[in-house]
Formats: C-alpha cells, sequence, structure tokens
C-alpha cells in the first residue's frame, strides 16, 4: 500500500455504495492503518444519488477531503461522468459495465468495467453486486487480504443478518475471479 490511498465510490442509492467504503474503512482499522469513510448523500435514499470518500493511510488523516481520488469505483453512468476527471495521474476507475455500455478511457488511469449486475444474478442475488465490484477492488490493489474482509463481512452482518454471510462472501470471489481471468495486474 501506499502511504495514502484516497477512494471515492459512487452510485445509486440502494445499490451498496455506503457499504463498499465502510468495509474499506472498516479493514483498515482492522488492519490497524487509519482510516477515514465520508458518506455524502442525494435527497433521497434509494435511488438518489450516493457517493464516499474513504482515505487508508499509514500516516495520521489530517482532512476527509481530497480533490483527486487514487480510485475511483462508480456504480453507475452518472457517477462515473461526475468523478471521472477527479482520478489522480496513475490511478484506478472500476466501473460497473453491466450498467455503463460504453467503453471508459481517461489519461494515465486504468480503466476496468466489471458486470457486477451480471456476476451477482449468476450467484442469485442481485444485492451482493456491491460485493462482486468489492472483490475485483481487493483483487487489483491487494490492499486487503481474504482473512481481514471476510472478518469485517462477519462483524458488518451481525446476527441479524448472519444468513448473508455465505452469499456475501461467494460474491467478493467472483469479483476476484473475474479480475484473474482478464489477467490484468494493478498494484
Amino acid at each position: 500500500m501506499n502511504k495514502e490511498t484516497k477512494i471515492k465510490v459512487a452510485g445509486f442509492g440502494g445499490q451498496g455504495v455506503m457499504m463498499f467504503g465502510q468495509m474499506l474503512a472498516y479493514s483498515a482499522t482492522h488492519d490497524e492503518l487509519n482510516s477515514l469513510w465520508f458518506p455524502s448523500y442525494g435527497p433521497e435514499t434509494r435511488g438518489g444519488t450516493a457517493n464516499c470518500s474513504v482515505i487508508v493511510s499509514k500516516e495520521t488523516i489530517n482532512s476527509p477531503v481530497f480533490k483527486n481520488a487514487t480510485h475511483l469505483v462508480a456504480f453507475n453512468l452518472p457517477s462515473l461522468e461526475k468523478f471521472k476527471n477527479q482520478i489522480e495521474p496513475g490511478g484506478l476507475l472500476l466501473y460497473n459495465s453491466s450498467l455503463v455500455n460504453q467503453e471508459v478511457k481517461v489519461n494515465n488511469v486504468l480503466c476496468m468495467g466489471i458486470p457486477i449486475n451480471d456476476i451477482a444474478l449468476e450467484l442469485g442475488m442481485q444485492q451482493v453486486a456491491n460485493m462482486v465490484m468489492l472483490g475485483s477492488y481487493l483483487e487489483l490493489t491487494k490492499l486487503f487480504d481474504d482473512q481481514t474482509i471476510h472478518q469485517i463481512i462477519k462483524k458488518f452482518m451481525g446476527e441479524r443478518k448472519a444468513h448473508m454471510v455465505d452469499i456475501n462472501i461467494k460474491a467478493l470471489q467472483a469479483g476476484r475471479d473475474f479480475i484473474r481471468k482478464t489477467g490484468v495486474n494493478y498494484a
């Protein structure tokens, strides 16, 4: 991991954008790194826009605000269009190619479409599309290992949603497997 990784995660409300960001922040804390999760919601909870900023750092984080992200994860086209020009050179852009039907290119940024909705449907549960994206993201960035993220999923789900742990872990693995099949390396 670099000294500091700044991640912008954006999409429609209900796509699991906030959960994605929280998983990263909780994983950083688990691994004894500094982290900050800063949510931003549109006027509606479901269907409106939502994004969050996550900072993971080996050093103290002085501000939750950043101009350009190291990584952008876009779950829909409006989010992609809004944030795609706010990525540092050498950065990473992952987008949901199930909803974005165009090739995306940004200078000096690795851009990859992940068909997260399609993969989640193959698993039998549309709601885990965000975990497919998280698995893809973690496979490319090597930010956290499986042991850490699995523990965080179990804690995040708690007793009330314990029945969802297995499908979320399967979705993470499906995202990792998708990246492995492409042969693309980033970290």
